[in-house]
């Protein structure tokens, strides 16, 4: 396959602004740094929303909608919804904005998990909001609750009933069997796009070998019904997207991921990061998706049907 998609995580739940000055929090900065990711070539924009007077991670569906009627209107990305939001959020309140919006793809963890953010706290010197030390900190004591239960009702209230495909997120193996489970219930249609995660202590490591064994399994449970993208945490970010383009899958970056743009130097913005993974991935033969060749490559609904 030669067109690759480029997915932009442009803010996430993980980071706190006390980390990097570029990390967008209000929705100006959500839209800038939105629109110029698309230009540099992210086909597909993972969007979660923050509340603009501390950064903190939102599930306040008026957050998201501050910005997500003036993405669609600057650009033709394909804008995906979060349904993970944070890990200190209920799957009432996760799923509130994107009931809401309707959006053309959302985002599905496959598992209940332990999200452990808690060692970014001490490479921070000087905090600007309280909530961020705290939040970060109570991470050694904290689960992702996403149960069968949850899926399914995820995969009900917004696949069946609202027409939105997903990006699903596997940090482990045993979230690919998760999805088969479900594509065997025939709560989800193939082609299924799956999002692999290395890097978040919980999940998987950021192995070169882990990404080949997960590619094995999904061939095993999927055959050909099946595409894979990649994330990878921090200083991974770009040595997996590399593995993953030159093995045939696509690719994800952003600010919600990884606040550098090389070892030890923050990213100025998302599309930096756009515009280094997509260098790399034109070296290695692939050309990037557009939006429209996205959305026939994923069956996705169009933009003309959602509710923003």
């Amino acid at each position: 396959m030669s067109k690759i998609i480029i997915t932009c995580a442009l803010t996430g739940s993980i980071h706190t602004p006390s980390m990097s000055p570029h990390l967008p929090v209000t929705p100006d900065q959500i839209v800038a740094q939105g629109l110029a990711a698309a230009r540099a070539g992210a086909a597909i924009l993972h969007l979660h929303a923050r509340d603009p007077a501390n950064g903190r991670p939102s599930a306040d569906p008026g957050h998201f909608m501050a910005f997500l009627p003036r993405l669609k209107a600057g650009c033709d990305a394909v804008l995906n919804l979060s349904t993970g939001g944070s890990a200190v959020m209920g799957l009432d309140d996760r799923l509130a904005a994107p009931m809401a919006a309707e959006p053309e793809m959302c985002s599905l963890n496959m598992g209940t998990m332990n999200f452990a953010l808690y060692p970014m706290a001490a490479r921070v010197a000087e905090w600007q909001h309280d909530w961020e030390r705290p939040f970060l900190e109570g991470t050694d004591d904290l689960v992702f609750k996403n149960t069968p239960r949850d899926i399914e009702t995820v995969l009900t209230a917004l696949g069946q009933r609202r027409g939105a495909r997903f990006e699903f997120e596997c940090y482990d193996m045993g979230h690919l069997y998760m999805l088969a489970h479900f594509a065997g219930r025939g709560l989800v249609d193939p082609p299924f796009f799956i999002q692999f995660v290395f890097g978040v202590l919980g999940g998987m490591g950021a192995d070169p070998e882990n990404l080949t064994h997960m590619v094995r399994l999904a061939d095993k449970l999927f055959g050909g019904d099946y595409m894979f993208s990649v994330l990878a945490a921090g200083r991974a970010q770009m040595p997996m997207a590399a593995q993953a383009a030159a093995m045939g899958g696509h690719v994800r970056v952003g600010l919600e991921d990884s606040l550098t743009i090389a070892r030890g130097t923050l990213a100025t913005s998302n599309a930096q990061q756009v515009d280094k993974v997509r260098g790399l991935v034109e070296a290695l033969g692939r050309t990037p998706a557009t939006p429209e060749e996205t959305r026939a490559m994923l069956r996705l609904k169009g933009a003309g049907r959602t509710a923003f």
